[in-house]
């Protein structure tokens, strides 16, 4: 019989490359795909010799090691062995079975350097760098998700967006791309981006992507992951972290080859206008030890929504433009220092809400909304370790611009428009030292520092018809309206410690002392109302103290039982309301959990399906939420947005997720989120129905397939498509804000045919060309707030994406 082998890749590069340890990233899938991406990335030559082996799913394999342990553990996933045919080649083969019968020992052939059948062995743990101390998924005692970077290209590189479709328990309000709020497990405040801080932390590896400004809604291209913790996260991320954090880890530069990688794609958008994309990653060694890795996005969005009073159609076209660049230097085995600088654009030609009913699509503003939006940032990262202790420090600064156009029409001005601009500078530092556990015992030590600014400014214009020959309108008025100043100094201490006190519980502690001075004042207020209302200029001073404890049961090494307590905090500040300025308190979480898992899956987060190897994963969770002095957004008096502590609140939040191999290539999952929350009767809500916590429903879930075969020789097909629900919602409190949103279904498929270096992809999105309304608001100043922020219309995009 003819010994079926299949040749997966050749050698790449020189020969030393193999013996020496260097960055292996081989995203989770079908062997025969992570042994090419293996072969290429070390230079060696791996052949699996029985094709069912070639075609089971195994796990990443990521880290800095050489060659022959990366195929070890290669081969460990497969339950085979591995046996090196040369200095830089091996062979993958099924492990031989004992044969009971025989009792003579067998003589074994002589090949160079024999590995001996080595038994299977548990999956590579996936390491979660948002736990701040290497802890592997099995170890963290709380509801986690990590959906692959490679994911998120698919179908062109997106933006927030492609988090929230895919996992069900976070949210989002809808004003627009770098201008929205994000939500985690119905810890929601308010609509609008005013100076109180986000409920949910964004990190760019250690550095917080902004302190009391919206999502920027970075580009997720060349990342390795994104992780996404659920429930507070007080003891290690501090203030802004009272629904949990979402961290994008960005690939690293790579010192053993050079690479260049790029797609492009077009799109179109039934009832609107065409779009497209481009990115561009390159990665150069610039020396043995020293590499650069840059990135270049680019993506245009076509317009859908019409203003016949303004005579234009698909007027909310969003041009994004961003990119970045990192050098990375290893002083040593274990010494290297990263830095890195991001910017990104965002240019909202429209604002893309219409009016409720009929014609559909349809705005009836007559002045030009939208945003334009600046991001940057620059970052300084030391790693490394003394013994068996690790050391981390994250020095970096932000600058986030932001300015809004909302239509403020009356029946005196048709051609009004009120601006507001918020400018953010945030520096911030963490340092950190930790320990893995020795003797049933790990912990972590951290201390961090954070200066932040932002300035809120609004004024009014109005302009008048052109003439004649004229095109665009003439600003004729402006009124300017009090803004304010916020200004945060943080200095924090934090500490966390596991003791494992059986042979499978293990306890976990925590604490982080947080000394905040609040400062800042009003900008543009009347001389006599300044003089009366001076006293809030004054600085003022906050220490708190947040506490958790954990206690987690390994039932097994793929099972997990937890119950844990945390708490959060958001720093009080001042806010405006009509012509006067004035201060809001602080707020706090406490939160209790108990959850469970089986497997490695995380709340529909889809990258699992494929890193985890596991034909079945499952994960529950209940939590309940006692929530002080919420800081939330209202429309004052004077029909602005004001934010002020609305009461006390309860949330009870559940979720469970979980994924199945139902065939060969084919992966179904699901996830599914219930939230209850209930408002303690403030004065605010005497006149409202609701006592709901606004922009969470009360339900919402998704369901996902992921098939991928082998269809030629080396090209592959793989398909991804997903559908979600988001049930009904109220856009905010009290009577003016009681409006109902949700209650729609979206989805979408993105199909690639290729091999590892080109492929063609194609996508539809909103297959079902659904209207719905993600947001009842798209401006605050309107006098009938009937208003809807409709899905974009089913679009489908054609692309190209090859590697060099």
């Amino acid at each position: 019989m003819r010994t079926l082998r299949w040749c997966l890749a050749a050698a790449l590069l020189a020969a030393p490359i193999a013996a020496h340890a260097g960055d292996v990233a081989a995203p989770g899938g079908r062997a025969g795909t992570v042994a090419i991406s293996l072969a290429r990335q070390t230079g060696s030559s791996i052949v699996i010799t029985d094709r069912s082996l070639a075609r089971r799913s195994v796990p990443a394999i990521r880290g800095r090691m050489p060659a022959a342990e990366a195929v070890r553990r290669l081969a460990a996933a497969l339950g085979a062995r591995a046996v090196a045919t040369g200095a830089r080649s091996w062979r993958i083969e099924p492990a031989p079975a004992p044969d009971p019968a025989s009792h003579r020992p067998v003589r074994q052939p002589v090949v160079p350097a024999p590995q001996p059948p080595e038994p299977a062995r548990p999956l590579p743990p996936i390491v979660v760098q948002a736990s701040k101390r290497d802890l592997s998924l099995e170890q963290i005692p709380a509801q986690v998700s990590i959906i692959d970077g490679g994911l998120l290209e698919l179908g062109g590189a997106g933006g927030t967006e492609e988090i929230t479709r895919r996992i069900a328990s976070v949210s989002s309000t809808y004003l627009g791309s770098g201008r929205n709020k994000l939500f985690i497990r119905g810890i929601a405040d308010s609509s609008f981006t005013g100076p109180t801080q986000s409920t949910v932390g964004q990190y760019w590896g250690d550095l917080r992507l902004s302190y009391n400004a919206p999502d920027p809604d970075l580009r997720l291209s060349d990342l390795d992951r994104v992780e996404v913790l659920e429930g507070p996260q007080g003891t290690l991320y501090g203030a802004g972290a009272l629904g949990g954090i979402i961290r994008l880890v960005p690939n690293q530069p790579r010192m053993d080859r050079a690479s260049l990688a790029g797609q492009i794609g077009g799109s179109l958008t039934q009832h609107g206008s065409p779009g497209g994309d481009l990115s561009l990653t390159a990665n150069l060694p610039a020396a043995g030890n020293i590499a650069f890795r840059g990135t270049i996005d680019t993506a245009s969005l076509g317009g859908y929504i019409d203003k016949p009073e303004a005579g234009r159609e698909d007027v909310n076209r969003t041009n994004i433009v961003g990119g970045r660049l990192t050098g990375r230097v290893e002083l040593s085995p274990r010494w290297s220092v990263e830095l890195t600088g991001l910017a990104q654009t965002i240019d909202a030609r429209d604002a893309q809400y219409a009016d409720r009913g009929d014609p559909p699509l349809t705005s009836t503003a007559a002045v030009t909304e939208g945003a334009d939006i600046d991001f940057a940032l620059g970052s300084v990262v030391i790693s490394g370790g003394f013994g068996d202790l690790s050391f981390r420090s994250t020095t970096g600064i932000v600058r986030q611009d932001l300015e809004e156009r909302y239509d403020a029409a009356t029946g005196l001005s048709p051609d009004r428009l009120f601006v507001q601009t918020n400018r953010a500078r945030m520096a911030a530092n963490e340092t950190r030292l930790w320990s893995p556990e020795r003797g049933g015992f790990s912990w972590l030590v951290g201390a961090s520092l954070t200066h932040s600014e932002s300035d809120i400014r609004r004024e009014f214009i109005r302009y008048e018809p052109p003439a004649p020959d004229a095109s665009e309108l003439i600003a004729v008025m402006r009124a300017v309206t009090p803004g304010v100043t916020n200004i945060v100094d943080e200095a924090t201490l934090y500490g966390e410690a596991s003791l494992r006190i059986a042979p499978i519980v293990v306890a976990t502690a925590g604490g982080r002392v947080t000394w905040a001075r609040l400062g800042g004042g009003a900008d543009d207020v009347a001389p006599d109302i300044a003089f009366a209302r001076s006293d809030i200029t004054v600085r003022r001073t906050e220490v708190d103290v947040l506490p958790s404890l954990a206690l987690h049961a390994e039932l097994s090494d793929r099972a997990l039982f937890y119950t844990r307590y945390q708490q959060g905090f958001r720093p009080g500040g001042l806010a405006i309301e009509s012509d006067f300025v004035r201060r809001f308190d602080n707020d706090r979480t406490a939160t209790w959990e108990i959850g469970a898992r089986y497997g490695r899956a995380g709340s529909g987060a889809s990258a699992l399906r494929a890193a985890s190897g596991d034909p079945f994963s499952l994960a529950v969770s209940l939590s309940h939420t006692d929530w002080r002095d919420i800081q939330a957004d209202f429309v004052d008096g004077s029909g602005l947005p004001s934010t002020a502590n609305i009461g006390d609140g309860r949330i009870w939040s559940a979720s469970l997720s979980g994924a199945a191999q139902i065939a060969e290539g084919l992966r179904i999952e699901a996830g599914a989120t219930w939230n209850h929350s209930r408002i303690d009767e403030p004065d605010l809500l005497l006149r409202s129905g609701t006592r709901q916590i606004p922009n969470i429903a009360s339900f919402a879930g998704r369901i996902g397939a992921n098939y991928s075969a082998e269809v030629a020789s080396g090209l592959w097909l793989t398909a991804d498509g997903w559908a979600s629900y988001v049930g009904p919602s109220r856009l905010g409190i009290g009577p003016e804000l009681g409006d109902r949103q949700g209650d729609y279904l979206d989805s979408g498929i993105d199909i690639r045919i290729g091999d590892e270096r080109m492929g063609a992809t194609f996508g539809i999105a909103n297959l079902a060309d659904m209207r719905g309304n993600r947001f009842s608001l798209g401006t605050p100043l309107s006098e009938d707030r009937d208003q809807v922020t409709p899905l974009r219309p089913r679009s489908f995009r054609l692309g190209i994406d090859r590697r060099f």
